[in-house]
């Protein structure tokens, strides 16, 4: 049994601190939201009203927030958790974040004597709920070994990406890939359409050919054609288009600072701009659908 401080305990975070306590740790957390307190709260996680308390006492701090500068503020902060964990005390942050910002802040934790890991997740609110989470894992091989049993608790796939931010180059990179393939994915299947192809006999063609992919194969974008698919629940998401929106700009800061060329990559992320910000402004996704389409 360990003590834990968790911060950030929203749609990913609470879920995650519930399955830690539902192992048998004892858990203390910090949200800024009082209502994601509350529910912590009810799930026997004990709420704390500061990022130093939830960091005070314990021997592993997980992190889940929703950017580099909330990253870099709650670790590096006045109040942070590195000034105010115990000496032994593990850092792990799930957050998706940039790559930069995540070095920055594991090479603070590393010159004030902490271990500290960057583990981003993929697999939704449900894989949290279900502790059925992926982690890439970037740090050392001796903090990845005491990170293992907790994401094993969070998580059924885990996997030691290397050093100090690869936890999140890893998370970026496929997520470039996913938002690539859901784009080409549509497009194959607007264009069966347009050339009187059934769209279940492109499915089954394709899905046994080498169009297939993970996005044709859980998420296909035509209703009836896959059960995980948010094509069956009226196109409700269960990873929105925004937080796609945000991992296919982080793929592009990455690949400026790194000098990749990603074009596809480029061209996702304008189109998924496109989607949010016409969702901003109120339109809904039919309309946009139709509007790239050309008929409105």
């Amino acid at each position: 049994m360990a003590d834990i401080g968790f911060i950030g305990l929203g749609n990913m975070g609470g879920p995650m601190a519930r399955n830690l306590v539902a192992a048998g740790h004892r858990v203390k957390g910090f949200d800024l939201v009082p209502a994601a307190l509350e529910t912590a709260k009810a799930a026997g996680i004990e709420t704390v009203g500061s990022v130093a308390e939830a960091a005070a006492g314990v021997s592993l701090v997980v992190s889940m927030l929703p950017a580099g500068a909330h990253v870099r503020k709650v670790y590096q902060g006045d109040d942070g958790v590195l000034a105010s964990a115990q000496d032994d005390c593990l850092l792990i942050d799930c957050s998706t974040i940039d790559v930069a910002s995540a070095r920055a802040v594991e090479a603070a934790a590393e010159a004030a004597g902490f271990a500290m890991l960057d583990a981003p997740v993929s697999g939704g609110v449900a894989g949290a709920e279900a502790g059925t989470l992926t982690f890439m894992v970037g740090g050392s091989d001796a903090a990845f070994a005491r990170g293992k049993p907790f994401f094993e608790v969070m998580g059924k796939n885990v996997v030691h990406a290397g050093a100090a931010g690869n936890g999140q180059a890893a998370k970026v990179c496929n997520n470039m890939i996913l938002g690539i393939s859901m784009i080409a994915v549509s497009e194959a299947f607007a264009l069966a359409e347009k050339l009187g192809l059934d769209p279940q006999k492109l499915f089954d063609i394709s899905s046994k050919a080498s169009g297939s992919c993970w996005a044709m194969l859980n998420h296909n974008p035509v209703p009836g054609l896959v059960e995980t698919s948010a094509a069956n629940r009226d196109y409700q998401p269960g990873f929105a288009a925004a937080m796609m929106h945000k991992d296919l700009k982080l793929s592009q800061e990455a690949a400026a600072q790194a000098g990749a060329a990603t074009p596809l990559g480029a061209e996702a992320a304008a189109l998924y701009t496109l989607f949010v910000n016409a969702g901003n402004g109120g339109l809904d996704y039919s309309a946009i659908i139709k509007m790239i389409k050309g008929e409105s």
